[in-house]
């Protein structure tokens, strides 16, 4: 047989074949850039004796790699599937300098290349920047049930917490233990963003200490923003929701110039005081050549004991906020779904657990996983994009 590139086997062959360890390699994935371990160079190499013992070598982005234990635990898993194998030593260190850099070549293009790869002309990215006109409307909630909802779908997602004063997303990804949230891995100048639930996750909250308030002006604003995406790494998305702070104010303007094909999902209650407010965050598409891509109505309503609903915060908020974005943007504006209230809603954030996944035949669960099959089942658009197709 011959030899697989960057492996080696010892013995006279009885024991495991490289094929077979190269394969089993294969299926472990990285958990932060979500690619086989063997397609990225992490492997060095693994040997067999005739006995069945084998011994395989990991490469690390860096040393101190937050995933070293998922990725050592994974490789063994998959090699001692293999049959022969009868011992397992996952061996892990760091690449040299050359070895990241091959990597990130690999990854972002000769040099490195830099820029916001979501308005290259040839993303089919759906950009979804999630707006509100005014705070506890639940707009952090919708985005990660939502986020969550379209990756149990097999889609490839990622959050951009655009909320920096305000943040929460790592929270209600179950990111943040006991007051520590988990950061992000630095590849040099390349951020690779944490991974919840299957989707990449990033927050100005992983690069501050404890509950540290941010007080910076729009300047600041816009160069964390813009850092977020061009510094980290998402790869090849299918989906990007950004989680923009209430109202219209430095952030929104800088979403509306750093991805000026981000389509708006305005949330709002059904309260007719807080549609009038919301129609101010969705009419700035408007100025800003934007398009709104729906209305969400949350705490809808409450049902109680007896099956019957209650409106506590009023009905048709969302209806009518639909209805004027319309006119407003001569173009429908659906109502994309209506988010009942539970307390299993609020305990799901609070732990870390999306509804989404930890109690889907919950109502709200179940109405936010109809607004996610509603955006899941628009293709990444080939509109506007040169395709090479010659006749023949």
């Amino acid at each position: 047989m011959a030899p697989v590139e960057g492996f080696t086997t010892s013995g006279n062959g009885i024991g495991p074949s490289v094929a077979a360890l190269h394969a089993a390699l294969a299926s472990v994935i990285d958990p932060e850039l979500r690619r086989p371990i063997t397609d990225l160079g992490m492997v060095k190499e693994v040997t067999a004796d005739d006995d069945g013992r084998v011994h395989a070598v990991v490469l690390l982005t860096i040393a101190g790699c937050p995933m070293r234990d998922t990725i050592r635990a994974d490789a063994a898993r998959a090699l001692a599937g293999v049959d022969g194998v009868t011992d397992v030593e996952v061996e892990l260190t760091a690449m040299t300098v050359a070895q990241r850099q091959a990597l990130k070549e690999q990854l972002q293009g000769p040099g490195g290349t830099r820029g916001i790869v979501f308005n290259e002309p040839g993303s089919l990215t759906r950009v979804y920047a999630v707006a509100s006109g005014k705070g506890g409307v639940g707009k952090s909630s919708v985005t990660v049930n939502l986020a969550c909802a379209m990756a149990a779908k097999g889609l490839r997602v990622g959050i951009v917490d655009a909320d920096i004063y305000g943040f929460s997303v790592p929270g209600l990804m179950g990111l943040t233990t006991n007051g520590v949230t988990q950061s992000p891995t630095r590849v040099d100048e390349m951020i690779l963003p944490p991974v919840a639930f299957g989707v990449k996750v990033i927050s100005i909250g992983m690069f501050i200490t404890g509950n540290q308030p941010v007080a910076w002006r729009g300047p600041m604003l816009h160069r964390a923003l813009e850092q977020f995406l061009t510094d980290v790494y998402f790869g090849d998305l299918d989906v990007l929701f950004l989680d923009l702070p209430p109202g219209t104010g430095d952030v929104t303007i800088s979403v509306a110039q750093l991805l000026p094909k981000a389509e708006i999902l305005v949330v709002t209650t059904p309260q007719a005081a807080a549609a009038e407010v919301a129609e101010r965050a969705g009419a700035i598409a408007l100025q800003t050549g934007q398009k709104v891509a729906g209305v969400i109505e949350n705490m809808s309503y409450l049902t109680l004991p007896d099956g019957s609903a209650m409106d506590l915060f009023g009905s048709g908020g969302g209806g009518l906020l639909a209805q004027r974005l319309s006119q407003t943007m001569n173009a429908p504006v659906p109502l994309l779904g209506q988010i009942p209230l539970e307390i299993a809603l609020r305990e799901g954030g609070d732990s870390g657990a999306p509804i989404v996944l930890s109690t889907p035949d919950a109502a709200s669960a179940r109405a936010l996983q109809g607004i996610a099959d509603r955006l899941a089942v628009r293709p990444r658009g080939l509109a506007g994009l040169k395709l090479d197709v010659r006749p023949s």
